[in-house]
C-alpha cells in the first residue's frame, strides 16, 4: 500500500515547489492531499514564482492558481503517513496558525516522513521541532534555522539533505534531489501510477 502524504499549502506558495512535487507524489503512485487553512477542496491558492535573475536576492512573478483537493478543516492529521511543507511566500503567515503548528509538530513527533523545501523551514522553526537537526532552507532562513537550534546545511541549490526522516532542500532547483531523497525516506515503495 502507498503512503497518504499531506501537503500543508497556502497563498502564495512558490509555484514550482507546490506543484511539481504535488504532481510527482501522484505520478509515483503516493496519495496526496494538498490543503490549505480557512479553504475547502476545490477552492484554489494563488501561487508565486521565484526565480534567480542574478538580483541579491529572488525575483517574484505571480504564477498560478492551484486547486486543492481536500480541506483543512476535515483533516486528521493521524491518518497520514507523511508531510510535505512548500516554500514560497505562504509558510510567513502559516506558521502563525496554530492547527499548522500542531500538525507539523504531530508529524515530527511521531517520527513520520517530512519534506520541507525553502522557505518551508519556517513552520518547522516555529513549530520548534527542529532542534539538534540538520536542516537546509533557502539562505535567508539560515538565521531562523539557527535560533530554533538546528544546524543549517549550506548546500548546492540543487541539493538536498536528510536527517532521519527529514528531508529538505533550499529551493525549487533541488527538486530531484529532494523528492528522491524523500520517496526513500518513504520506503520507496511507490510504483508509478502509471506503471503498466
Amino acid at each position: 500500500m502507498s503512503a497518504k502524504i499531506l501537503m500543508i499549502t497556502g497563498d502564495f506558495t512558490e509555484d514550482y515547489e507546490t506543484m511539481v512535487p504535488f504532481q510527482a507524489l501522484l505520478a509515483m503512485g503516493y496519495e496526496v492531499d494538498a490543503v490549505c487553512p480557512g479553504k475547502k477542496a476545490g477552492e484554489a491558492v494563488a501561487t508565486c514564482i521565484h526565480d534567480f535573475e542574478g538580483d541579491q536576492t529572488y525575483t517574484e512573478k505571480r504564477g498560478h492558481n492551484f486547486t486543492l483537493n481536500a480541506t483543512f478543516g476535515d483533516i486528521d492529521v493521524t491518518a497520514y503517513d507523511a508531510l510535505v511543507i512548500p516554500g514560497g511566500r505562504a509558510p510567513e503567515y502559516l506558521r502563525l496558525d496554530a492547527e499548522v503548528i500542531a500538525a507539523v509538530t504531530h508529524f515530527m513527533r511521531a517520527d513520520k516522513p517530512v519534506a520541507a523545501i525553502c522557505h518551508g523551514a519556517q513552520i518547522l522553526t516555529a513549530a520548534r521541532v527542529i532542534e539538534g537537526r540538520t536542516v537546509s532552507a533557502y539562505p535567508a532562513c539560515r538565521p531562523e534555522v539557527e535560533l530554533a537550534g538546528a544546524t543549517y546545511a549550506d548546500i548546492a541549490v540543487d541539493a538536498a539533505v536528510t536527517d532521519g526522516k527529514l528531508v529538505t532542500a533550499p529551493a525549487w532547483p533541488a527538486h530531484p534531489a529532494w523528492l528522491a531523497q524523500f520517496n526513500a525516506v518513504l520506503g520507496g515503495a511507490a510504483t508509478g501510477s502509471l506503471a503498466a
